[in-house]
This record gives structure tokens, C-alpha cells and sequence, in this order.
């Protein structure tokens, strides 16, 4: 293709669409159910006959970031929702909207990024579409996915079912995306600074398959990060949650960007890291195979459920106690 940017033509059906998608898509996903370019990918029935689904929509600004793209945090935002839901990730679709005058080297950059993903995942890209809207009406390119996963059995997550006394599990630093983007759209450059986080949790869902009827929560902290997932266990249940601030794990650089920027780190977006909560009993061994993976040596208890109704409380590292509140609006536009 010639070309060097998106142009109108290129979402307009005729010759450069064919274009377009034969040597951009067809030629990185086109060798399972995407070959022929059916309207509709058609699935096998998962054994278990138990499906999971999930849709998500990606406007990262902007499009590459330390350690990610929006391609590949598309694949492992799909793939995480799917895997918290205590499902096996399988299908994603891809939809494309592209901003005329995009350049070709970046739309490429991001979908080799994709199919990385998708391959280091276990997931194939099934089915899709792509469209392109006028310069001005895109910031260069939005990405939508769908994902369906097969449930696995054992699994029976419910807030509902947290009581105190549960253990508080995290599988990594939190908060090191938002504070990557944040610092790639704002121009900071910090030595030895903080990348992204973006990547799947599905290994370490899967490695605790064996301790499901233990485990009762589990979520990835994307927007409003470890504060607004905690604060929606508790909401409106007879429990609270303590954290102990020596406890949670946070990169080097994260540390350093939010203190510069005067940023709550536990209100901070991750896109590869998940929480979990669970009975006391299993809290060591679900720990102990965490670590055994690259992606959870550094998983760790940041907490405890309490009785202390609709309260995420943060003992800090000088014996005082604060509360964790949800953030208000949007603390980091567009980290995802």
C-alpha cells in the first residue's frame, strides 16, 4: 500500500477498504475464523457449556505509551475481564475506528501489537470491522473488543459472599498504567520511570483453579483503581475493608510520578493486575503460586474484611488510619 495515511476512502467499501483490510488485518488474523471474511465468526460450544462475555471500548491517549500500546491493552482488558470472571479467554472480535490522516506506520505499530497479544494469550481475533471517520473526529484511532470465554467450574464469584475475616490479595504494584500514560501524555520523563502494567492475569486465575470454591471476589483495578474496586465490595454491605499501607506493592517509578504529581496511587489504573479476596485459609497457597508465575512474583496480602460497615480504611506507615475514598469524576482521562 502506498499510501502513507488513512484517508476517507480507506472506510468508503470500495478498492482501498479491500486494501486496507486484506493487508492490515486479513494478513495478521486471517488464518482461523476470520479467513473469508465471514459476516460472523461461527464457534465451537465451550465443554463445560458455560459461556463468559465481555465487550470493552479503548481511547488511550495517547495511542503508545511506556510499555503499551492501545492495541495490546485492548487484548489484555478483553482477556482480564474475562479471566476475573473466572472464565478461559478463547474469541475476541476487534472493531477498528480510524481518524483520516492516521499514519499507516502507527496503525501498524498497534495491530502487530495486537496480534502479539492475542498470541501470547492463547485467544484468536474471529471476527471485526473497521471504519473511518473525517481528521478531527478520533484522536488517531479508537479500538473496541469483544471477548467470550468458557467458564470454569468451582468458580462462584459474589461480593455477597465476603465476610469478615477474608484475606485481601493482590497480584502485583498497582497503579503503575495510569501514572505511565499520564506521564507519556504530559511530557514527564522521570529516570528509571514508570511503565505500564498492561498484560494478562488469566495464567494466575488459572493457576488457583484448585482453591475456586475459596475464592469469592475477584476483579482487575482499571479506572479508579484498588480504591474503587474495594469501595464497591463494601458498599451497602455490613463490612469494611483495612489495608495496611506497608503492605501494598508499588514500582520504584510509580512512587515517583504520583509524589511529583500529588497523585493517590490507590485511586490509579491497572491494566495488569488483579485483586482478589478469599477466605484466610487459602490466602498462603494462592500467594505461593502467584509467585510462581513472572507476572504475580510480587503478589501480595494488603489486607483484611472487617466488620466496620461500607469502610475501605488505609493504616499508613506511621501507626495513623485514613479512609480510602472513591475517586471523584475522572481522576486520569483516557488511561484506557
Amino acid at each position: 500500500m502506498s499510501e502513507q495515511f488513512i484517508q476517507l476512502g480507506h472506510g468508503g467499501g470500495g478498492l482501498l477498504s479491500r486494501d486496507l483490510i486484506q493487508r492490515e488485518i486479513v494478513s495478521r488474523f486471517g488464518d482461523g475464523a476470520l479467513k473469508g471474511l465471514p459476516d460472523g465468526a461461527t464457534l465451537p460450544v465451550p465443554s463445560s457449556r458455560l459461556m463468559v462475555f465481555t465487550t470493552d471500548s479503548f481511547v488511550v491517549q495517547p495511542l503508545e505509551f511506556p510499555g503499551g500500546t492501545i492495541g495490546d491493552l485492548a487484548v489484555h482488558g478483553t482477556v482480564n475481564d474475562l479471566a476475573v470472571c473466572g472464565a478461559i479467554p478463547r474469541w475476541l472480535s476487534l472493531a477498528l475506528i480510524l481518524e483520516e490522516g492516521l499514519p499507516f506506520t502507527t496503525l501498524r505499530r498497534v495491530l502487530d501489537s495486537v496480534k502479539r497479544a492475542a498470541d501470547e494469550c492463547g485467544v484468536s481475533v474471529v471476527t471485526g470491522d473497521t471504519k473511518v471517520v473525517e481528521r478531527g473526529q478520533c484522536d488517531g484511532m479508537y479500538v473496541n473488543t469483544a471477548g467470550i470465554g468458557e467458564h470454569m467450574d468451582g468458580f462462584t464469584l459474589d461480593p455477597n459472599r465476603v465476610v469478615p475475616g477474608d484475606h485481601v490479595l493482590v497480584s502485583g504494584p498497582v497503579g503503575d498504567h495510569g501514572m505511565a500514560v499520564l506521564a507519556a501524555r504530559e511530557g514527564i520523563r522521570i529516570t528509571h520511570g514508570v511503565s505500564s502494567d498492561t498484560g494478562p492475569v488469566h495464567r494466575l486465575v488459572q493457576a488457583i483453579r484448585e482453591y475456586a470454591p475459596d475464592i469469592k471476589f475477584m476483579r482487575d483495578p482499571t479506572r479508579g483503581g484498588l480504591a474503587a474496586v474495594l469501595n464497591e465490595v463494601v458498599e451497602n454491605r455490613g463490612m469494611g475493608i483495612l489495608l495496611n499501607e506497608s503492605d501494598v506493592p508499588f514500582s520504584t517509578g510509580a512512587k515517583a510520578a504520583a509524589e511529583l504529581l500529588g497523585v493517590d496511587l490507590l485511586q490509579v489504573a491497572s491494566e495488569g493486575r488483579m485483586i482478589l479476596i478469599g477466605d484466610a485459609a487459602i490466602s498462603e497457597v494462592v500467594l505461593k503460586a502467584w509467585r510462581s508465575l513472572p507476572e504475580g512474583r510480587e503478589a501480595a496480602r494488603i489486607g483484611i474484611v472487617t466488620e466496620t460497615r461500607g469502610r475501605v480504611v488505609l493504616e499508613t506507615i506511621t501507626g495513623g488510619r485514613r479512609l480510602v475514598d472513591v475517586p471523584r469524576g475522572e481522576l486520569l482521562p483516557r488511561i484506557c
